[in-house]
């Protein structure tokens, strides 16, 4: 059994590995990450080395080990399980599940999460269209792209959002957007990098650049 601050490192270590596909990241990183000092980082990740939960060596980054990546995966899980739980099933809204769920995946019994995995039906994404580890770690491969790389007038769905925040989520859904819903990308913006997107019903919305960056979609 592990301590909340542990899971809490192994995962962040997880996010920022997978984000740079390096499979490895740096203390500076996971100390803005986790909003702490990187003296502190590095205490921990001496302590997780000697757990045999990551590889780590001074001024040369760090990864997880298979034993590492195994919790992270499962703590992961449990959080993307109870965000579906508190969504689909407690009618909390996407921008609301996150905070929730950080408590709730440190819970420890196999049973309740498998359980819970059952009563929901198995799913494979979160409400942010993240993909859920299954019970062996096994996590589904996700090819969606962000919507700036999308070609102009390519019919796209909206599958997911790499965004958690709440400030992006709100503003997600006054645009009328939502998991699922159809749109085509027309041309960027030469000033700014703003994107006209067209929607089902014809109707055309202008979102940021940085937003588009945020937004993951599937060409259909």
């Amino acid at each position: 059994m592990y301590s909340f601050t542990e899971e809490n490192y192994l995962k962040a270590i997880y996010k920022l590995s997978t984000e740079t596909g390096l499979g490895e990241t740096s203390t500076n990183a996971i100390a803005e990450e986790l909003d702490t000092r990187a003296a502190s980082v590095t205490d921990m990740l001496k302590k997780l080395s000697d757990k045999d939960l990551v590889h780590y060596e001074k001024y040369k980054g760090v990864k997880l080990s298979q034993s590492g990546q195994m919790i992270a995966l499962q703590v992961v899980r449990k959080h993307r399980l109870w965000e579906v739980f508190l969504h689909d099933k407690l009618d909390f809204g996407w921008e609301e599940v996150h905070e929730i769920a950080e408590q709730l995946e440190h819970i420890q019994s196999d049973l309740l999460i498998d359980r819970l995995d059952d009563y929901l039906g198995r799913p494979k994404h979160d409400p942010h269209g993240d993909p859920i580890p299954d019970r062996s770690g096994k996590l589904a491969k996700n090819e969606f792209i962000p919507l700036n790389r999308v070609e102009a007038g390519t019919l796209c769905i909206l599958t997911g959002v790499s965004d958690h925040s709440i400030s992006f989520l709100k503003s997600v859904e006054k645009w009328g957007l939502r998991i699922g819903i159809k749109l085509i990308p027309g041309d960027k913006n030469e000033f700014d990098g703003s994107l006209e997107i067209e929607l089902p019903e014809g109707e055309k919305i202008v979102i940021g650049q940085k937003s588009a960056a945020h937004i993951l979609v599937k060409t259909s």
